[in-house]
Protein backbone atom coordinates (compact mmCIF):
# COMPACT_ATOMS: atom_id res chain seq x y z
CA UNK A 1 0.00 0.00 0.00
CA UNK A 2 0.89 3.66 -0.31
CA UNK A 3 0.60 4.98 3.22
CA UNK A 4 0.86 8.38 4.90
CA UNK A 5 1.89 8.12 8.56
CA UNK A 6 1.27 11.09 10.86
CA UNK A 7 3.41 11.04 14.00
CA UNK A 8 2.13 12.89 17.05
CA UNK A 9 4.30 15.27 19.03
CA UNK A 10 4.86 12.47 21.55
CA UNK A 11 7.02 10.72 18.95
CA UNK A 12 9.93 12.97 19.91
CA UNK A 13 9.06 14.26 23.36
CA UNK A 14 6.85 12.38 25.80
CA UNK A 15 4.88 14.22 28.44
CA UNK A 16 7.29 15.28 31.15
CA UNK A 17 10.43 14.77 29.07
CA UNK A 18 13.16 17.40 29.14
CA UNK A 19 13.49 18.87 25.60
CA UNK A 20 17.15 17.82 25.32
CA UNK A 21 18.55 16.71 21.97
CA UNK A 22 19.66 13.38 23.45
CA UNK A 23 16.16 12.67 24.75
CA UNK A 24 14.65 13.37 21.34
CA UNK A 25 17.22 11.18 19.59
CA UNK A 26 16.43 8.26 21.91
CA UNK A 27 12.70 8.66 21.24
CA UNK A 28 13.28 8.88 17.49
CA UNK A 29 15.18 5.59 17.55
CA UNK A 30 12.00 4.01 18.95
CA UNK A 31 9.98 5.66 16.16
CA UNK A 32 12.34 4.29 13.51
CA UNK A 33 11.88 0.76 14.81
CA UNK A 34 8.10 1.07 14.52
CA UNK A 35 8.22 2.60 11.03
CA UNK A 36 10.86 0.27 9.62
CA UNK A 37 8.52 -2.72 10.02
CA UNK A 38 5.94 -0.90 7.88
CA UNK A 39 8.45 0.46 5.37
CA UNK A 40 9.62 -3.03 4.46
CA UNK A 41 6.13 -3.81 3.13
CA UNK A 42 4.66 -0.47 2.04
CA UNK A 43 5.42 2.90 0.41
CA UNK A 44 5.69 5.43 3.23
CA UNK A 45 5.32 9.17 3.54
CA UNK A 46 5.95 10.32 7.13
CA UNK A 47 4.63 13.56 8.61
CA UNK A 48 5.19 14.70 12.18
CA UNK A 49 4.16 17.14 14.86
CA UNK A 50 6.39 19.92 16.14
CA UNK A 51 4.52 21.41 19.09
CA UNK A 52 7.20 21.07 21.81
CA UNK A 53 10.00 22.01 19.43
CA UNK A 54 8.37 25.12 17.97
CA UNK A 55 7.41 26.19 21.48
CA UNK A 56 11.04 25.89 22.57
CA UNK A 57 12.31 27.88 19.58
CA UNK A 58 9.61 30.52 20.08
CA UNK A 59 10.67 30.98 23.71
CA UNK A 60 14.33 31.29 22.73
CA UNK A 61 13.52 33.77 19.96
CA UNK A 62 11.29 35.89 22.17
CA UNK A 63 14.00 36.19 24.85
CA UNK A 64 16.98 36.79 22.53
CA UNK A 65 18.18 40.35 23.13
CA UNK A 66 20.10 40.32 19.84
CA UNK A 67 16.84 40.26 17.85
CA UNK A 68 14.79 43.36 17.19
CA UNK A 69 11.72 41.14 16.92
CA UNK A 70 11.07 37.41 17.50
CA UNK A 71 11.22 35.14 14.46
CA UNK A 72 7.82 34.64 12.81
CA UNK A 73 6.04 31.34 13.35
CA UNK A 74 6.42 30.22 9.74
CA UNK A 75 10.22 30.42 9.97
CA UNK A 76 10.23 28.59 13.29
CA UNK A 77 8.10 25.93 11.62
CA UNK A 78 10.66 25.60 8.83
CA UNK A 79 13.45 25.23 11.39
CA UNK A 80 11.62 22.44 13.20
CA UNK A 81 10.96 20.61 9.92
CA UNK A 82 14.69 20.53 9.24
CA UNK A 83 15.67 19.51 12.76
CA UNK A 84 13.06 16.78 13.25
CA UNK A 85 13.45 15.62 9.65
CA UNK A 86 17.16 15.14 10.20
CA UNK A 87 16.59 13.14 13.40
CA UNK A 88 14.05 10.89 11.67
CA UNK A 89 16.09 10.45 8.48
CA UNK A 90 19.23 9.37 10.34
CA UNK A 91 17.35 6.96 12.61
CA UNK A 92 15.50 5.42 9.67
CA UNK A 93 18.73 5.12 7.69
CA UNK A 94 20.29 3.24 10.59
CA UNK A 95 17.26 0.92 10.74
CA UNK A 96 17.18 0.41 6.93
CA UNK A 97 20.67 1.16 5.54
CA UNK A 98 19.79 0.39 1.91
CA UNK A 99 16.54 2.35 1.73
CA UNK A 100 16.34 5.72 -0.03
CA UNK A 101 15.21 8.35 2.51
CA UNK A 102 14.61 12.05 1.90
CA UNK A 103 13.49 14.90 4.14
CA UNK A 104 11.68 17.84 2.54
CA UNK A 105 10.84 21.23 4.03
CA UNK A 106 7.35 21.64 2.59
CA UNK A 107 4.98 24.59 2.28
CA UNK A 108 1.23 24.47 2.78
CA UNK A 109 -0.97 26.88 0.87
CA UNK A 110 -3.74 28.54 2.89
CA UNK A 111 -6.40 31.08 1.90
CA UNK A 112 -5.91 34.72 2.81
CA UNK A 113 -9.62 34.91 3.66
CA UNK A 114 -9.70 31.82 5.87
CA UNK A 115 -11.94 32.67 8.86
CA UNK A 116 -9.25 31.32 11.20
CA UNK A 117 -7.27 34.54 10.70
CA UNK A 118 -10.05 36.41 12.49
CA UNK A 119 -10.17 33.90 15.35
CA UNK A 120 -6.66 32.93 16.55
CA UNK A 121 -7.08 29.78 18.64
CA UNK A 122 -3.98 27.57 18.28
CA UNK A 123 -1.85 27.73 21.43
CA UNK A 124 1.91 27.97 20.96
CA UNK A 125 4.84 28.46 23.27
CA UNK A 126 4.94 28.78 27.02
CA UNK A 127 2.42 30.04 29.61
CA UNK A 128 3.29 33.60 30.70
CA UNK A 129 2.32 35.47 33.85
CA UNK A 130 -0.46 37.92 33.07
CA UNK A 131 1.70 41.05 33.29
CA UNK A 132 4.34 39.55 30.98
CA UNK A 133 1.62 38.41 28.55
CA UNK A 134 0.18 41.93 28.41
CA UNK A 135 3.63 43.38 27.66
CA UNK A 136 4.33 40.86 24.88
CA UNK A 137 0.91 41.44 23.36
CA UNK A 138 1.53 45.17 23.35
CA UNK A 139 5.11 44.92 21.98
CA UNK A 140 4.55 42.28 19.29
CA UNK A 141 0.84 42.45 18.55
CA UNK A 142 0.35 38.90 19.82
CA UNK A 143 -3.01 37.47 20.78
CA UNK A 144 -3.11 35.93 24.24
CA UNK A 145 -5.65 33.54 25.77
CA UNK A 146 -6.17 32.31 29.35
CA UNK A 147 -4.11 29.24 30.26
CA UNK A 148 -4.37 28.17 33.90
CA UNK A 149 -3.22 31.06 36.06
CA UNK A 150 -1.50 32.83 33.17
CA UNK A 151 -1.80 33.57 29.47
CA UNK A 152 -0.54 31.75 26.38
CA UNK A 153 -0.05 32.99 22.86
CA UNK A 154 -2.61 31.89 20.27
CA UNK A 155 -2.23 32.08 16.48
CA UNK A 156 -4.56 31.31 13.57
CA UNK A 157 -4.83 27.72 12.34
CA UNK A 158 -6.14 27.99 8.76
CA UNK A 159 -7.27 24.96 6.78
CA UNK A 160 -4.66 23.50 4.40
CA UNK A 161 -5.54 23.93 0.72
CA UNK A 162 -2.55 22.32 -1.00
CA UNK A 163 0.92 21.01 -0.18
CA UNK A 164 3.08 22.77 -2.75
CA UNK A 165 5.74 20.05 -2.98
CA UNK A 166 3.29 17.18 -3.61
CA UNK A 167 4.61 16.52 -7.12
CA UNK A 168 8.15 16.22 -5.75
CA UNK A 169 6.98 13.76 -3.10
CA UNK A 170 5.20 11.74 -5.79
CA UNK A 171 8.37 11.57 -7.91
CA UNK A 172 10.45 10.47 -4.93
CA UNK A 173 7.96 7.71 -4.12
CA UNK A 174 8.18 6.51 -7.73
CA UNK A 175 11.89 5.71 -7.28
CA UNK A 176 11.39 3.93 -3.96
CA UNK A 177 12.11 6.76 -1.54
CA UNK A 178 10.68 6.99 1.96
CA UNK A 179 9.74 10.67 2.26
CA UNK A 180 9.60 12.76 5.45
CA UNK A 181 7.63 15.98 4.91
CA UNK A 182 4.73 18.13 6.11
CA UNK A 183 6.26 18.58 9.55
CA UNK A 184 4.09 20.64 11.87
CA UNK A 185 1.52 20.94 9.09
CA UNK A 186 4.03 22.55 6.72
CA UNK A 187 5.18 26.16 6.43
CA UNK A 188 1.94 28.16 5.97
CA UNK A 189 1.99 30.46 2.93
CA UNK A 190 -0.45 32.46 0.85
CA UNK A 191 -0.12 33.04 -2.90
CA UNK A 192 -0.62 36.35 -4.71
CA UNK A 193 -3.64 36.03 -6.97
CA UNK A 194 -1.86 37.76 -9.86
CA UNK A 195 1.81 36.81 -9.64
CA UNK A 196 1.59 33.63 -7.55
CA UNK A 197 4.32 34.97 -5.25
CA UNK A 198 4.38 33.18 -1.89
CA UNK A 199 4.26 34.93 1.48
CA UNK A 200 4.76 33.27 4.85
CA UNK A 201 1.96 33.89 7.34
CA UNK A 202 1.89 34.03 11.12
CA UNK A 203 -0.08 30.83 11.64
CA UNK A 204 0.20 27.10 12.36
CA UNK A 205 -1.56 24.55 10.16
CA UNK A 206 -2.89 21.45 11.90
CA UNK A 207 -0.46 18.64 11.06
CA UNK A 208 -3.12 15.91 10.96
CA UNK A 209 -5.26 17.85 8.47
CA UNK A 210 -2.16 18.41 6.33
CA UNK A 211 -1.41 14.68 6.50
CA UNK A 212 -4.97 13.90 5.35
CA UNK A 213 -4.69 16.36 2.47
CA UNK A 214 -1.30 14.98 1.44
CA UNK A 215 -2.67 11.42 1.54
CA UNK A 216 -5.55 12.51 -0.66
CA UNK A 217 -3.30 14.29 -3.17
CA UNK A 218 -0.92 11.32 -3.35
CA UNK A 219 -3.82 8.87 -3.82
CA UNK A 220 -2.66 6.97 -0.75
CA UNK A 221 -4.48 3.80 0.29
CA UNK A 222 -4.11 4.32 4.03
CA UNK A 223 -3.75 7.21 6.49
CA UNK A 224 -2.21 6.11 9.79
CA UNK A 225 -2.33 8.60 12.67
CA UNK A 226 -0.08 7.58 15.54
CA UNK A 227 -0.41 9.06 19.01
CA UNK A 228 0.02 8.09 22.68
CA UNK A 229 -3.26 6.21 23.19
CA UNK A 230 -4.10 2.80 21.67
CA UNK A 231 -7.61 3.71 20.48
CA UNK A 232 -10.07 6.52 19.97
CA UNK A 233 -12.28 6.42 23.07
CA UNK A 234 -15.90 7.24 23.72
CA UNK A 235 -16.14 9.10 27.02
CA UNK A 236 -12.38 9.47 27.34
CA UNK A 237 -11.30 10.06 30.94
CA UNK A 238 -14.68 9.13 32.42
CA UNK A 239 -15.91 5.93 34.12
CA UNK A 240 -17.83 5.18 30.89
CA UNK A 241 -14.69 5.26 28.74
CA UNK A 242 -14.66 2.56 26.07
CA UNK A 243 -12.54 2.06 22.94
CA UNK A 244 -13.95 2.48 19.45
CA UNK A 245 -12.71 -0.42 17.37
CA UNK A 246 -14.05 0.92 14.08
CA UNK A 247 -16.24 3.74 12.79
CA UNK A 248 -17.40 5.43 9.62
CA UNK A 249 -16.63 9.13 9.04
CA UNK A 250 -20.21 10.08 9.98
CA UNK A 251 -20.07 8.00 13.15
CA UNK A 252 -16.76 9.59 14.12
CA UNK A 253 -18.01 13.10 13.43
CA UNK A 254 -21.10 12.37 15.50
CA UNK A 255 -18.98 12.16 18.65
CA UNK A 256 -17.37 14.97 20.62
CA UNK A 257 -13.61 15.05 21.03
CA UNK A 258 -11.24 17.61 22.51
CA UNK A 259 -10.09 20.29 20.04
CA UNK A 260 -6.64 20.15 21.61
CA UNK A 261 -6.02 16.42 21.23
CA UNK A 262 -8.24 13.83 19.52
CA UNK A 263 -10.56 16.25 17.68
CA UNK A 264 -8.22 17.14 14.78
CA UNK A 265 -7.09 13.52 14.44
CA UNK A 266 -10.66 12.28 14.19
CA UNK A 267 -11.56 14.96 11.64
CA UNK A 268 -8.45 14.25 9.56
CA UNK A 269 -9.23 10.53 9.44
CA UNK A 270 -12.88 11.17 8.61
CA UNK A 271 -11.97 13.71 5.92
CA UNK A 272 -9.54 11.36 4.17
CA UNK A 273 -11.90 8.37 4.20
CA UNK A 274 -14.99 10.31 3.10
CA UNK A 275 -13.14 12.04 0.25
CA UNK A 276 -11.19 9.05 -1.09
CA UNK A 277 -12.88 5.84 0.01
CA UNK A 278 -9.57 4.73 1.52
CA UNK A 279 -8.90 3.55 5.05
CA UNK A 280 -7.57 5.42 8.06
CA UNK A 281 -6.62 4.32 11.56
CA UNK A 282 -5.69 6.01 14.84
CA UNK A 283 -3.63 4.28 17.51
CA UNK A 284 -0.43 4.00 19.50
CA UNK A 285 3.01 4.45 17.95
CA UNK A 286 4.42 1.19 19.28
CA UNK A 287 1.52 -0.74 17.74
CA UNK A 288 1.90 0.74 14.23
CA UNK A 289 2.45 -2.62 12.53
CA UNK A 290 -0.40 -4.24 14.44
CA UNK A 291 -2.77 -1.38 13.58
CA UNK A 292 -2.19 -1.79 9.86
CA UNK A 293 -2.88 -5.51 10.18
CA UNK A 294 -6.14 -4.98 12.09
CA UNK A 295 -4.87 -6.08 15.49
CA UNK A 296 -4.98 -2.74 17.31
CA UNK A 297 -6.19 0.85 16.97
CA UNK A 298 -9.42 2.39 15.71
CA UNK A 299 -10.19 1.74 12.04
CA UNK A 300 -12.09 4.39 10.08
CA UNK A 301 -13.72 2.88 6.99
CA UNK A 302 -16.13 4.10 4.32
CA UNK A 303 -19.77 3.92 5.29
CA UNK A 304 -22.14 1.53 3.61
CA UNK A 305 -24.74 3.12 1.30
CA UNK A 306 -27.39 2.68 4.02
CA UNK A 307 -25.30 4.33 6.71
Amino acid sequence: MRMVVALGGNALLHRGDRPDAAVQQANVDRVATALAALAREHELVVTHGNGPQIGLLARESESDAALSAPYPMYLLGAQTQGMIGSLLARALHNAMPRRRIATLVTHTLVRRDDPAFDRPAKSVGQVYPRDVARRLAREHGWHMAPAGDGRRRVVPSPSPERVLETDTVRELLAIGTLVICGGGGGVPVTADRVTGALTGVEAVVDKDLTAALLAEELKADFLLILTDVPYVYDGYGTPEQRPLLDATPDQLRGRRFSDGSMGPKAEAAARFVSRTGGLAAIGALDAAYQIVHGLSGTLIRPGLPTE
